[in-house]
């Protein structure tokens, strides 16, 4: 038996919704669940009387079905009732989700402390002692429903704050997906500054544009090997074409000269790593103050006799050593006015004879170990025909 399940129409609370949807705020929904009818309607009238809308249930069963279906603001539930009892349908409550925050009184005939014990275990919230006195029925609800608005008080405002939190996050990961992409785009933007500017030294040089990238995969290849992190292998992949940048500075009588350089002219183009340096010096730039070091250093030799500096070993930067390796064997793989490009096998062969004069040992063993890997670079970027400005540069001259 249920009173009060209806509303005018003939709606439902299933059909128009739960608790506090269904009923206005004035008129709190209380649910009472007793086997004793006398008891039920004199539970019901007197808070009826009090303003409170009610709804009856004369037994376990009944009243957990109606309590899921309309989500009371409180529960008066008798204990001993056929089939569920107060304690089983209590627990029962308190176990779902829905239904664990609605306060639940305990009305039962047992004074024992054992049962009050059992009733708190079940998750009751508050006890009264048959035969209920009005006066301490309608404190207790008072007290009990004051409590439960301010929970839902407080569950509304978690709510809205986790709604508000979720919608800032989402606005902070829109906005840090944003940033990303304009970082992806400077940092590509940068790369493109990078190989261009590369290019320019390249163009008035024998080499053409696509050794720059050669060199730099290559380099990038042997940084992964090594065991470098991601970052660190970028920064040498992006560093790498700058190494020759200094020859931008260069004269064209001693850089485009085809046959051997004099001892004077051997001097000025072993400038071209002070030049690149200089060039690329007081850079923010990640990537370019890596470039900084490649260009001065990559022909400083393992055994100290290389130049500008003659480092030795480890003194060596690490970035450096790396594209020293990948520069040289670029250079004996390419074709050169006075020569023709040496087959790959022989130009590892030449690798492996200067390990430990020319190159570092450790650099060149991870290099001679990815020979494959080494060819699919080369065939991928193989040279298609000589850059435009070296042949202009180069029929000014004839000319």
């Amino acid at each position: 038996m249920h009173s009060g399940n209806k509303r005018e129409g003939g709606d439902s609370l299933h059909e128009k919704g739960k608790g506090a949807e269904v009923f206005s705020p004035e008129r709190r929904l209380i649910l009472c669940v007793d086997d004793d009818i006398t008891i039920l309607e004199l539970l019901g009238d007197y808070l009826e009387a009090l303003g409170y809308q009610v709804f009856r249930a004369t037994d376990g069963q009944e009243g957990l079905e109606l309590a899921r279906e309309c989500l009371p603001d409180l529960i008066l539930l008798d204990v001993m009732m056929p089939g569920r009892s107060g304690f089983e349908v209590c627990q029962e409550l308190k176990r779902d989700p829905e239904t664990a925050d609605i306060p639940v009184v305990m009305i039962t005939a047992l004074g024992e402390v054992e049962d009050r014990i059992r009733a708190l275990e079940a998750g009751a919230d508050d006890f009264l002692t048959k035969p209920v006195a009005l006066p301490e029925l309608k404190a207790r609800v008072k007290s009990l429903l004051e409590v439960k608005a301010y929970r839902d008080h407080l569950k509304r405002h978690k709510e809205a704050l986790e709604e508000e939190v979720n919608l800032k996050t989402q606005e902070l990961q829109r906005a840090f997906e944003a940033l990303r992409e304009a970082h992806q785009r400077i940092k590509e933007l940068s790369l493109e500054v990078i190989v261009r500017l590369s290019r320019a030294a390249e163009y008035r040089d024998e080499h053409t544009g696509n050794h720059i990238l050669r060199v730099a995969h290559y380099s990038a290849l042997i940084a992964r090997k090594l065991g470098l992190n991601e970052e660190a292998v970028e920064s040498i992949l992006y560093a790498a074409p700058l190494h020759d940048i200094g020859k931008i500075g260069i004269p064209d009588q001693i850089l485009l000269k085809p046959g051997p350089l004099t001892p004077e002219e051997w001097e000025v183009m072993k400038k071209h790593t002070e030049i690149g340096a200089e060039i690329l010096r007081g850079t923010r730039s990640g990537f370019v103050r890596v470039g900084e070091v490649v260009a001065l250093c990559h022909h400083e030799r393992w055994d100290g006799r290389g130049y500008p500096r003659g480092l030795q070993g480890p003194e060596i930067p690490l970035a450096a050593r790396i594209v020293a390796v990948a520069d040289v064997f670029d250079a004996l793989t390419s074709d050169r006015p006075y020569r023709k490009a040496l087959p790959l096998e022989e130009a590892f062969r030449i690798i492996e004879e200067e390990t430990g004069n020319y190159f570092d040992p450790r650099v060149s063993r991870v290099f001679l170990a990815s020979r494959e890997e080494i060819a699919r670079i080369q065939e991928q970027f193989r040279d298609q025909e000589p850059p435009k400005l070296y042949q202009l540069l180069k029929k000014l001259r004839e000319g």
